[in-house]
């Protein structure tokens, strides 16, 4: 794909849930001071489900936190689905353009605890936050790709959802369909700071390339923290995977993260 609407690709910046991101020239349309955006492709979407994609994105757009990756546009051409935001060199948790050291990486996950706050206070809640969506910053980072998953396709559960990469980042109750909740972005704040401290999911190895035995081995098998993560970090992970009614808020859990990257 060479580009969308006005929009010229420069390179693709690697798959999200249910699509693709690009690197893009800004249109000159754009009141943005950037030579270049990002964009994601969403894919093939009706009318109502276009409607409903735009809604979410306009109460995303609207929330106003410097911990939000901005949005700038979103339009359908030939019933694919596209939106554009702010493009971040550094790139993200997942993959960044330099590996951010611990603290680093603690602060990018509190930034991104700060920016799921802001939702929630807004009624609204992420559903996807995992590494790929913890975008670097000098200072920081900030949290991008609003999980769009149930609202293109309503009820979806677990093969609805997007990339299978993104199970072992997600509240297992979502993937039992329950109705999103700010508690289970926390769950998934703690997934995220698990894998960026050691370099593992809560569930060790799993078997992406067969999602059948993905899924199979985490509805089998329960969420573990390593023995060897350090205590504080184990008891703030411990915090945010437990009990969803005694889970901290995304505020608490960026506190805790502040002060650990200390």
């Amino acid at each position: 794909m060479e580009g969308i609407a006005d929009y010229e690709f420069v390179r693709s910046l690697g798959a999200g849930n249910h699509g693709e991101f690009f690197l893009a020239k800004r249109p000159g349309r754009l009141p943005v001071d950037a030579e270049y955006v990002a964009v994601k492709v969403v894919g093939g979407t009706g009318q109502d489900a276009f409607r409903r994609a735009t809604r979410e994105l306009k109460a995303f757009a609207a929330v106003r936190s410097p911990f939000l990756v901005t949005l700038y546009d979103a339009g359908q051409q030939g019933g694919v689905f596209y939106y554009s935001m702010e493009y971040l060199p550094g790139g993200s948790l997942a993959r960044p353009a330099e590996p951010p050291a611990r603290n680093a990486a603690l602060r990018a996950i509190a930034c991104a605890a700060r920016a799921a706050q802001a939702l929630h206070e807004e009624g609204i809640v992420h559903r996807d936050i995992r590494p790929g969506n913890v975008l670097l910053t000098p200072d920081g980072g900030k949290l991008s790709d609003l999980g769009l998953s149930q609202v293109l396709t309503p009820g979806a559960t677990v093969t609805g959802m997007g990339g299978i990469g993104s199970v072992e980042f997600t509240d297992p109750a979502l993937l039992q369909g329950d109705k999103p909740t700010p508690a289970g972005d926390v769950w998934s704040l703690g997934a995220t700071v698990h894998w960026a401290v050691t370099g593992m999911g809560l569930y060790g190895e799993l078997p992406t390339h067969d999602p059948l035995l993905t899924l199979r081995k985490v509805y089998s098998t329960p969420p573990e923290v390593r023995p060897d993560l350090d205590p504080e970090v184990a008891e703030l992970v411990h915090a945010c995977i437990g009990d969803a009614a005694k889970r901290p808020t995304a505020s608490g859990v960026a506190d805790r993260l502040y002060a650990l990257a200390l």
